[in-house]
């Protein structure tokens, strides 16, 4: 078990904290891997420093499916081609609920957190490095990749967390 200090948890929130991380550290370790671990306790995290916490409301079961199913479907896992692929109702069935409740819990989820494109705050570090739509910033109204960007933009990038890292960083 990850120690609730180290993710900035209030002590008043630990203990469902603690609840819920459990259940869903115990679903990536049977069905995912250590990564989507960490980006899910990341997201429980999150959840128990907003004021008034959501986790004091409701099942642990229901919110460790919302934050499973929410990652998830920011990293395609419900799309077949990817090395992690599992349905809505793989998810829904391993916490005793159906697909609709998963996906009405993952909406929640996305919601308070606001999970929105290709935010790479959420992501899988293969997919941060393979998708494009990460990288493209807008540089006085024009689009480009900041990959391929002098290196003052990459840093300027960086700072105000549009990008996960400054990319001639390593080259």
């Amino acid at each position: 078990m990850s120690d609730p200090a180290d993710y900035r948890v209030p002590k008043a929130v630990r203990p469902a904290f603690e609840e819920v991380v459990a259940l869903t550290d115990a679903f990536c370790q049977e069905h995912l891997d250590e990564e989507f671990a960490e980006l899910c306790r990341q997201a429980v995290a999150a959840l128990a420093r907003k004021r008034p916490s959501p986790l004091s409301t409701g099942k642990p079961e229901s919110w460790a499916m919302g934050v499973v199913y929410a990652i998830g479907q920011h990293n395609f896992i419900f799309d077949k081609t990817q090395s992690f692929y599992m349905s809505a109702g793989e998810i829904a069935e391993a916490f005793g609920y159906a697909a609709s409740t998963a996906g009405n819990w993952g909406k929640k989820v996305r919601e308070l957190l606001k999970i929105r494109g290709y935010d790479h705050q959420w992501m899988r570090s293969d997919l941060v490095d393979s998708l494009s739509m990460v990288w493209l910033v807008s540089v006085n109204g024009l689009i480009i990749d900041v990959r391929i960007a002098p290196r003052e933009i990459q840093e300027e990038a960086y700072r105000r967390g549009m990008i996960p890292y400054i990319p001639a960083d390593r080259e």
